[in-house]
């Protein structure tokens, strides 16, 4: 089976221009994040539309593949919004209860960090033996 050495997955659905959002959600601890509209526009790098400081419709989450590159973007990170304040240009990042089945799991939670023990004596692995397609 050949791979493609150049192939990047698609970003669409991540967040789009709002993608580094998503990453500094991404990064931030699993904890309540209270924060300022200003302070997003720090992190994303340009103003937040004025309908975003206008209704707090533009701060909702989506469900199910919602098309909002804003909602996609903290939905992807995990995370939702809540307690929008309009007034004081103000919200809430909270992480998302999801079940287990919906989780995306970290590597070391599925494979822990643990020594296997040594490796068997005698054992000899060859690259060819890797591989059920040999010449």
């Amino acid at each position: 089976m050949a791979t493609n050495r150049n192939y990047k997955p698609p970003t669409q659905g991540l967040g789009g221009k709002y993608r580094t959002l998503r990453t500094y959600l991404e990064a931030h601890p699993r904890r309540e994040w209270r924060t300022t509209f200003s302070n997003i526009e720090s992190i994303l790098g340009f103003k937040l539309p004025a309908s975003a400081r206008k209704h707090s419709a533009w701060w909702s989450n989506e469900r199910n593949g919602g098309r909002h590159s804003q909602a996609v973007a903290w939905t992807a990170a995990g995370w939702e919004t809540a307690e929008v304040d309009l007034d004081a240009e103000t919200l809430l990042f909270k992480p998302k209860n999801r079940s287990n089945a919906e989780r995306n799991f970290d590597l070391v939670e599925l494979l822990p960090r643990r020594s296997l023990g040594p490796w068997p004596n005698g054992l000899r692995l060859r690259r060819e033996d890797m591989y059920e397609d040999r010449i």
